[in-house]
């Protein structure tokens, strides 16, 4: 694990929480879309975010 100051890990924190919430909103917003194309947007944002997510647990290791 890195060795982060109490502000780095905070902020780190932070953008944890706000990566989970966009991808439960975007996932959200997939499963209620009708339309095949913008579902496959949506999914697609909703995967890079949880990619996001991956890499910032991935460096806190």
């Amino acid at each position: 694990m890195a060795n982060l100051t109490s502000k780095e890990a905070t902020a780190l924190e932070e953008q944890l929480g706000s990566e989970q919430v966009l991808v439960a909103k975007y996932r959200g917003m997939a499963a209620m879309c009708t339309d095949a194309v913008i579902k496959t947007k949506l999914e697609q944002i909703a995967s890079r975010h949880q990619q996001h997510y991956d890499r910032i647990v991935g460096y806190l290791k």
